[in-house]
């Protein structure tokens, strides 16, 4: 199953598949981790904004949330056509450093 690609791509980047040079190859790459960082940004203010609406500490760590959250990073994964495997590892370091500065950001209210 393919990506739609047309929810990603950039209209100044060049599909993967008509790239012809490396120069394109690597002007998509970048164009694409600056979309991800962006991303990462604000999935981390969502943090804050739970931090922020969560009662106590204790429901900071949702092991029922995290374990969705894994298992909706695999089905994206296979939507998107890139290993399970390697979803099923970002994604847990991801959600574990977003406990992580969730609880930070909950001990500063």
């Amino acid at each position: 199953m393919q990506v739609n690609q047309s929810r990603v791509m950039n209209r100044c980047m060049i599909e993967p598949e008509r790239c012809r040079t490396m120069v394109e190859v690597r002007q998509g790459v970048d164009e694409t981790d600056r979309q991800l960082a962006d991303l990462l940004g604000l999935r981390f203010r969502y943090m804050t904004a739970a931090a922020r609406i969560k009662p106590d500490r204790g429901a900071v760590r949702d092991e029922a949330r995290k374990t969705e959250v894994l298992r909706h990073a695999k089905t994206n994964a296979l939507a998107a056509d890139y290993p399970v495997e390697l979803a099923e590892e970002i994604w847990e370091r991801l959600v574990e450093a977003s406990i992580a500065y969730e609880m930070d950001r909950f001990d500063l209210r």
